[in-house]
């Protein structure tokens, strides 16, 4: 009787050739030193004069490194700031003339370097085991903000001609708003009045631009102490707090005041609702350290002073004032830039003094939209975060959205907010992943 086999109850093996594929490769890390070059020589690019104009060349430094790289993954809600760019681009249509655009052209170049920076940053944090390395570059930018603010303390009335000044043609460099990026000074004053009031503001061109940076770094560096528990440069972070709020105290400046407060009070009050007490902990300590400064800065007195010995509230009111009667007349591109007039009593351009207002009279309504639901979006998924670490760096947008109105951020310090928002949505995402210490991991479920 014939014999027959059973059927094979696996395939034969496939020949080498109709093998399967090996994966990909996966991308190559993206180095930190760009950001260290960036972000923490800061006073090195200061000294040169290359602080404003030099800040985009270090922006397509990263860009270079992320489009050889390929395979990057976006933020959240960056397709809201990609929009917002091509309106900008857009109202450089409504331009009044040639001469407005370098000045345009640079603050686009602003605007695309922070997007280059989140992209990166989110990408560095999302790759590295230590993500707290990934701060430090941040953390050196502020020993230079210190630093640099001492120095206006000391020698408040500093001023040298930077190399790349003299670099440029004096037809150039003599242009006022180039000539404060270029030219170095330390503090802002009166240099009319007999008993000026002197303001610390290296190693930027103004002062309102340090304590909008310090607000937003501030939140960073205690992050940071929250990610390293132990280790030198904590320890330098921890003693550098209370010897920079000399130097941020004497700005005067009220919209830094308000934006930390409001800041420290939706962490505040964060921290109640989920019970955290390290958070807590960390808020009443920067309050007692607030308060100790108080006590030998008399900083209310002297900003009552300068209110007093200044017209900067009419002066301000009066550019709001203008720049909401004329932004009916172009409400969807605005004008492109700023603007010259002699309709108010500030001596400074219409859409200046504040972001809110560049953006609205400069882009239009839309424009200015997309650009505050940014930072709305940013505030509400950072607030998702549920380490120390995470809750502290969830108030940096809070913190831009109140000072939005006040301060300009056509400059260093939209890149230094990007940078924050990008750590810590890489921060809050990676604690999605990981159940908190203690919590069992969800166990797979076989099917039958």
């Amino acid at each position: 009787m014939p014999v027959t086999r059973a059927p094979a109850t696996t395939e034969p093996p496939l020949p080498a050739s109709a093998a399967a594929p090996p994966p990909p490769a996966a991308p190559p890390r993206l180095p930190l030193w760009p950001l260290a070059a960036m972000f923490g020589l800061v006073p090195l690019w200061w000294v040169a004069g290359a602080f404003y104009l030099g800040w985009p060349l270090l922006g397509a430094v990263l860009f270079t490194l992320l489009a050889t790289r390929g395979r990057v993954p976006l933020p959240p809600a960056v397709g809201i700031w990609l929009l917002f760019l091509a309106l900008v681009a857009a109202s450089a249509t409504r331009l009044a003339s040639p001469t407005s655009l370098p000045t345009f052209v640079l603050r686009l170049a602003f605007y695309l370097t922070a997007l280059v920076v989140a992209v990166y940053v989110y990408t560095v944090a999302r790759e590295r085991p230590d993500q707290a390395a990934v701060l430090v570059p941040l953390c050196a930018f502020w020993f230079g903000l210190v630093a640099l603010g001492w120095l206006g303390v000391l020698v408040p009335r500093l001023e040298l001609t930077t190399p790349v000044e003299a670099l440029l043609p004096p037809g150039v460099s003599g242009v006022p708003f180039i000539s404060d990026m270029v030219h170095l000074t330390t503090a802002e004053y009166s240099a009319r009045s007999l008993n000026p009031i002197y303001r610390p503001a290296a190693p930027y061109a103004y002062t309102n631009n340090y304590g909008s940076a310090y607000a937003m770094t501030l939140p960073c560096v205690v992050a940071y102490t929250m990610l390293r528990r132990r280790g030198l440069l904590r320890w330098a972070l921890l003693a550098s707090l209370p010897v920079s709020l000399v130097p941020a105290f004497l700005t005067l400046n009220r919209a830094m005041f308000l934006s930390l407060g409001v800041g420290l009070a939706v962490l505040g009050v964060r921290a109640a609702l989920r019970g955290n007490t390290r958070v807590a902990a960390s808020i009443g300590g920067m309050v007692v350290l607030g308060g100790l400064a108080s006590l030998f800065i008399p900083v209310a007195e002297l900003i009552g002073n300068r209110v007093e010995s200044s017209d900067t509230n009419t002066d301000r009111l009066s550019l709001y004032a203008e720049v909401l009667r004329r932004v009916g007349d172009s409400p969807w591109l605005g004008y492109g830039a700023p603007m010259e007039v002699d309709t108010v009593t500030a001596d400074a351009p219409i859409g200046t003094q504040g972001q809110l207002w560049m953006v609205l009279f400069s882009h239009g309504v839309p424009a200015l939209l997309c650009f505050l639901a940014w930072f709305v979006a940013a505030a509400l998924i950072c607030a998702r975060a549920t380490s120390a670490a995470g809750q502290w760096l969830s108030v940096v947008p809070v913190i831009c959205l109140v000072q939005v109105p006040f301060y300009g951020m056509a400059n260093q310090n939209l890149a230094v907010a990007f940078f924050a928002v990008a750590f810590a949505l890489a921060l809050a995402e990676r604690e999605r992943r990981t159940p908190p210490v203690g919590m069992p991991r969800p166990t797979a479920v076989m099917r039958a």
